[in-house]
């Protein structure tokens, strides 16, 4: 039987204009030529992404009463990702992402919404025992259920369930180092971008980052855009490179590369190495869609590229 997997996070829209010749500047007006809306989320998205791979998949998360968390919800239900776990907010309403995106990068700004209201004590702990791994997103933009990670952390373990944490940017650019030193240690698999590794770890070096927040986690995954990916296997690093595709939009591609590590890993056993290859090659062919979840592969896309690569 397959294993199952419970994704806890943030559930949200994401409001996506392309097409733009250069970023807004204050008292312009500027046009686009594209408008996508869809289901957002890192956690959601690689919730998705898992779940079109062929894992069973479920969501624990809040959103509002209104047409934007029926949407979401909806979206995650035709996904294939169960949705009994998720809870509805009657104040606050569902979190929206404006992203502008380029072929190259992106700009986002978010309205959180109900994302900060999800807390330890909407997570019953008896759930736990049904899963075999857990995974938490955005762990900056969850302002409530973020100081009872620790002992959500705990009790995962206690069941029997790997963790696995991928923070996304800080908005505020605190990072949280010590909270995190403290969580660390309760993580399987840490899977910040370059950028986000050496700000928690306070280096200017990818490598150095990888080589320091192993200290704390068991594995270290950094994320490379492009490039690939690296990690720590007995003590030397390994670098994974990534693969070349027709890019259109890199929304949501950290979070397919999270959904491709975790069904390599987790749910296939694969080894740390093979592992990051599959998740280069979930990420990649993501981005040649719009939106975080339209070009997510299945597996046999994901192998396909990856065997055509290494011709």
């Amino acid at each position: 039987m397959s294993k199952r997997v419970l994704v806890i996070g943030e559930l949200n829209v994401d409001v996506i204009v392309s097409g733009l010749p250069d970023l807004p500047a204050l008292g312009q007006e500027m046009l686009a030529s594209g408008l996508h809306i869809v289901m957002g989320s890192s956690s959601a998205n690689c919730a998705a992404g898992m779940a079109r791979l062929g894992a069973r998949v479920d969501f624990l998360g809040k959103v509002g009463i209104d047409y934007y968390g029926d949407f979401v919800i909806g979206e995650l239900k035709v996904l294939g990702v169960d949705t009994q776990l998720v809870l509805r907010d009657n104040v606050i309403r569902t979190g929206v992402t404006i992203s502008l995106t380029y072929p190259e990068d992106r700009a986002m700004v978010t309205y959180l919404g109900c994302i900060p209201n999800l807390r330890l004590d909407d997570v019953k702990t008896s759930i736990l025992w049904r899963y075999q791994h857990l995974h938490v997103g955005s762990y900056f933009l969850q302002q409530g259920l973020r100081p009872g990670l620790p002992a959500l952390f705990d009790q995962a373990r206690h069941a029997g369930l790997t963790v696995s944490l991928d923070t996304g940017h800080d908005p505020n650019e605190g990072w949280a180092q010590d909270a995190l030193r403290e969580l660390l240690p309760r993580v399987d698999f840490f899977l910040p971008n370059e950028e986000e590794a050496c700000a928690i770890a306070s280096v200017d070096d990818a490598e150095d980052a990888l080589r320091a927040l192993s200290e704390h986690a068991r594995h270290v995954i950094v994320k490379r855009g492009p490039v690939g990916s690296m990690t720590l296997v007995e003590g030397q690093v390994v670098r994974v490179p990534g693969f070349q595709v027709d890019t259109v939009d890199t929304t949501g591609a950290g979070d397919s590369f999270d959904a491709g590590f975790i069904y390599a890993r987790v749910v296939e056993g694969q080894s740390m190495e093979e592992s990051l290859r599959f998740a280069n090659a979930c990420g990649a062919l993501s981005t040649t869609g719009y939106g975080g979840t339209a070009a997510q592969p299945r597996v046999g896309q994901a192998r396909a590229l990856i065997k055509q690569t290494a011709r």
